[in-house]
């Protein structure tokens, strides 16, 4: 079975293949021409089912379209609410969120976890033993950050992720780096102390820098949100079958 997972973010859109809930080739686009890109993967294979989380909710007129190049379409965006609270989870999370807990539940059963999606925004989210959803917090992502300092101040610089961020800034721009790379570990240290017994899950383009300087034990998993989708499409296609 040839699923086609689809996570359409605030800055990027993700994409992969799947064979029931085994991951296969990757995809990633950044630009406004989203749905040719889409159309684009689908040109020498049709998928069973295409699975497709969205920030935005994506216009009819291109669910039409879409629907054209699969088998059955599933779209989980601000229409779709309905989805989270059948799965126990609050209306007001955004689906990206909701499949990576999808799969935390899934990869962790029995475990409580703490899951930490480093993107455009930094969010934190906390599941019981039994897989219940407690609550999670948003705040800006590292890159945003950076670009809330310079575009609201009058005078600091743009600067990018360092590589070896220093503890103490000793330069305007090793301030900067160091402020914000060292704002974020005392962030999360503060939120895996909360449940210290709890696995730990880091997901997103920063994951690996802030687990490597973390000194809890911490299981990356870079395509959480891609593994949850997968997991979703087999759910959808159960349902159809029935």
């Amino acid at each position: 079975m040839s699923n086609l997972l689809i996570e359409i973010g605030n800055t990027a859109l993700k994409a992969a293949w799947a064979d029931d809930a085994t991951l296969g080739k990757t995809f990633r686009y950044q630009g406004e021409k989203y749905l040719d890109f889409i159309l684009s993967i689908t040109l020498r294979k049709k998928a069973e089912v295409m699975v497709i989380s969205s920030v935005n909710p994506l216009p009819e007129a291109e669910t039409d379209v879409l629907k054209t190049y699969c088998d059955s379409l599933l779209v989980l965006d601000a229409n779709n609410r309905q989805w989270l609270l059948n799965h126990s989870l609050p209306s007001y999370i955004s689906f990206d969120r909701a499949a990576a807990i999808t799969a935390v539940r899934h990869l962790f059963k029995g475990k409580g976890c703490t899951i930490v999606d480093f993107g455009t925004t930094l969010t934190v989210d906390f599941i019981t033993e039994e897989g219940v959803y407690t609550g999670g917090n948003v705040s800006l992502g590292c890159r945003t950050r950076f670009k809330a300092l310079n575009r609201y101040s009058r005078s600091l610089p743009l600067v990018n992720i360092p590589e070896n961020p220093q503890t103490v800034g000793l330069s305007e721009t090793a301030s900067i780096e160091s402020g914000v790379v060292s704002g974020i570990i005392f962030e999360i240290e503060g939120y895996l102390n909360l449940n210290p017994e709890n696995i730990v899950v880091f997901t997103g383009g920063d994951a690996n820098y802030f687990a490597k300087r973390m000194k809890s034990s911490i299981f990356v998993v870079c395509n959480l949100v891609l593994k949850g989708l997968a997991l979703i499409a087999c759910e959808y296609v159960q349902k159809i079958e029935k």
